[in-house]
């Protein structure tokens, strides 16, 4: 049976007085594979950005592997292992591709038994994309690009946990395989737990195990994508 990662007991926040997390419950299994989903607005992005750290609690508490680190920065988490790939991806313009994936390395720092001898092979591998395009400043690639390039900066530093948000946003299909076969692999081959927040929920089944609904700012449904279909979902997504 498949042990706990990340688990968020009563996870509450908000910005200022405005409240947006509702005692928020969740538990992710190590080696899974989660897509979170609902409509625009619903907080998904908050949950995700409290999860790292960017975000404070205002109440709960989050548990990795086994570990509070409800009051821990959001480098320690990464550094912990939680890596995370933003919605837009937000990767440094004015830097390379090499550059930009070398600064994924930082989550690296302080961790004991882990390879520090720059970036896997296997991230050119994942997107061999990369390897061409190495030397160009990431301000003028693609999107699909882009987003390789920011899944690639999150796994060079080695996380067991992986979140995603929006991962398939702005591309065309073609480059949406692409992905969804190096999620496959991230998971399989690297071993690490994934969760996607995602919109498109023929991706989100084709890949996720479990999907948790969010509505105002908290968890209203969950279950596993091998027992309901996406069309039994959609109306808790759709607008």
């Amino acid at each position: 049976m498949m042990t706990s990662l990340l688990t968020l007991e009563k996870v509450s926040s908000a910005y200022g007085q405005s409240k947006v997390l509702w005692d928020v419950d969740m538990d992710i299994r190590q080696g899974s594979a989660v897509a979170l989903i609902g409509r625009n607005g619903v907080g998904k992005t908050t949950l995700l950005n409290t999860m790292v750290g960017v975000q404070k609690l205002t109440g709960g508490r989050i548990m990795f592997e086994g570990k509070d680190v409800s009051a821990a920065p959001a480098h320690g988490r990464a550094r912990a292992g939680i890596g995370y790939v933003p919605q837009g991806r937000h990767v440094f313009p004015q830097l390379t591709v090499m550059e930009n994936l070398t600064v994924g390395l930082a989550a690296l720092s302080g961790r004991k038994g882990l390879a520090q001898s720059g970036i896997s092979e296997f991230i050119f591998d994942l997107f061999p994309k990369l390897t061409q395009i190495r030397a160009r400043k990431a301000g003028l690639l693609s999107g699909g690009e882009q987003q390789q390039l920011a899944i690639g900066r999150a796994l060079a530093g080695q996380p067991k946990l992986l979140l995603l948000d929006e991962p398939t946003e702005g591309i065309q299909p073609s480059v949406v395989k692409q992905i969804e076969r190096a999620l496959e692999r991230i998971r399989v081959e690297l071993g690490v737990t994934i969760l996607i927040v995602e919109q498109y929920l023929d991706f989100a089944w084709s890949f996720a195990e479990r999907y948790h609904v969010m509505q105002r700012g908290q968890i209203i449904r969950q279950g596993s994508t091998r027992e309901e279909t996406a069309a039994e979902i959609a109306h808790l997504v759709n607008i």
